[in-house]
């Protein structure tokens, strides 16, 4: 059972134990003697957002890093996937990015991806983990520095990525508004999209380490949706704090969703005969309606745990081309490694492009099955079926709605959160369900 590292990395209060400077030393500490069993020269290549505490754990975390033995390099501020495909290109032995992605600027976290570009493994995780907690017996915080100095010619590089993935794009007579909620995509949109004609209306692009998130990107998908409608643009697109996620809207002012996306992707791919073998993987928030209209074009929709990394196993396993998540991580595993959200919106905007067709009238016959989260702060994660009223109700809520709908009932992976989510053809019926089941899991869990 890991303790530190939850579906995407460690991740607190930045300056709360596991964020303290004396565990982010362990950590660098735990991960540099990992990469010397593997690497005769470890490299690490290492990024951020834009929350204030970013630099300040950098440098802790270099620090640690150097003194077990590694060289550290910085891209300095950039996307959680450009440190992916960093540290693949440039062959170093792991890339580390200090982010939380879309929670709060208060928080902050480590994510860690092997030098494959890939995020680490469940049991690599362990390994450094049990590592952790024994250096953290002995060691003792370093004195506060600074973090490595950026070297510009990364975010380069990886802005060629990005045009040369999706080549030919011309957004001439387009309007896009893109949300940098204030995060790193702030970094990397403004010339990225100056280089495609088209009007690009950029937004929430001014971080100053506390409004990352803030009102605005993937959380508050319909400050972009508005923002698209009052300017008559053709398509918005908002990123999360990290941006290895995104969501669209389209020029009615509607929220297109991942749901949607995987939808758009998966027939464009079928058609130029990319989608292999006829299937999607998506995860267990996935509306039905997605399915059904997959079902529509003979492609399969299978599911995976919610987590990009767990939608990559999954794809890997059965050798599919297309995943991703209802919240925006989409993976295109030809093109890179993780989830990407600058790349999403390039790749779809080049289908919108090429079809000639406006984004609604793409996606305009996914019909969604009313769909309600509700999330619960709970005190301790104890498992569901091992708390008797929470397990009844939710046998209760799975019997009644059998064919017609769908329970899922999880924790966060990187919150102290239950989240409750019910799917059914009555939306009388999925309120009722998703109340009941939270009101039993706050009596016996809430804080």
């Amino acid at each position: 059972m890991r303790k530190l590292f939850g579906t995407d990395g460690i991740r607190a209060v930045a300056g709360e134990a596991p964020l303290d400077a004396k565990t982010i030393y362990a950590v660098g500490l735990a991960l540099a003697h990992q990469l010397n069993g593997s690497h005769q020269h470890p490299r690490v290549i290492l990024g951020m957002d834009t929350r204030e505490s970013s630099p300040w754990i950098a440098a802790v975390l270099a620090t640690g890093l150097c003194k077990g033995g590694a060289e550290v390099e910085s891209a300095g501020v950039i996307t959680t996937p450009a440190i992916a495909f960093l540290a693949r290109r440039h062959g170093f032995s792991a890339g580390v990015v200090i982010s939380a992605s879309h929670n709060p600027w208060q928080d902050n976290g480590i994510k860690v991806f092997g030098s494959d570009g890939y995020k680490l493994p469940d049991e690599t995780e362990l390994r450094i983990e049990d590592e952790i907690f024994r250096r953290l017996e002995s060691v003792e915080a370093p004195a506060p520095g600074d973090p490595p100095a950026a070297n510009p010619k990364y975010r380069a590089d990886y802005e060629e990525f990005l045009r040369s993935a999706v080549p030919g794009l011309d957004l001439a007579g387009l309007s896009v508004v893109l949300d940098c909620a204030n995060g790193a995509a702030s970094a990397i949109a403004p010339d990225l999209f100056a280089h495609l004609a088209g009007t690009t209306h950029l937004t929430h692009r001014t971080p100053n380490g506390r409004n990352i998130n803030e009102a605005c990107g993937a959380l508050h998908p319909a400050v972009v949706a508005a923002e698209t409608k009052t300017l008559g643009a053709d398509i918005g697109v908002t990123f999360d704090g990290d941006a290895d996620r995104a969501l669209f809207a389209d020029a009615h002012g509607h929220v297109v969703n991942g749901d949607a996306v995987m939808l758009l992707a998966a027939r464009d791919m079928q058609q130029r005969g990319l989608l292999r073998n006829h299937m999607v993987v998506a995860t267990t928030m996935s509306n039905m309606g997605l399915e059904a209209a997959l079902r529509r074009d003979g492609i399969r929709m299978l599911r995976a745990p919610v987590g990009d990394k767990y939608v990559l196993e999954r794809m890997q396993q059965e050798q599919a081309s297309l995943g991703g998540e209802q919240s925006g991580h989409i993976l295109f595993p030809h093109l890179a490694t993780t989830g990407d959200g600058l790349l999403t919106a390039l790749v779809v905007l080049d289908i919108v492009r090429r079809a000639g067709r406006p984004l609604h009238d793409l996606v305009a016959d996914l019909k969604v099955f009313p769909q309600v989260i509700v999330n619960v702060r709970v005190r301790e994660k104890r498992p569901f079926d091992q708390i008797v009223t929470v397990a009844a109700t939710i046998r209760d809520a799975e019997t009644e709605l059998a064919e017609s709908g769908r329970v899922v009932v999880r924790y966060s992976g990187t919150e102290a959160l239950a989240r409750v989510m019910i799917e059914a053809e009555s939306e009388v019926a999925m309120r009722h369900h998703a109340d009941r089941i939270a009101a039993a899991i706050r009596d016996e869990l809430g804080v």
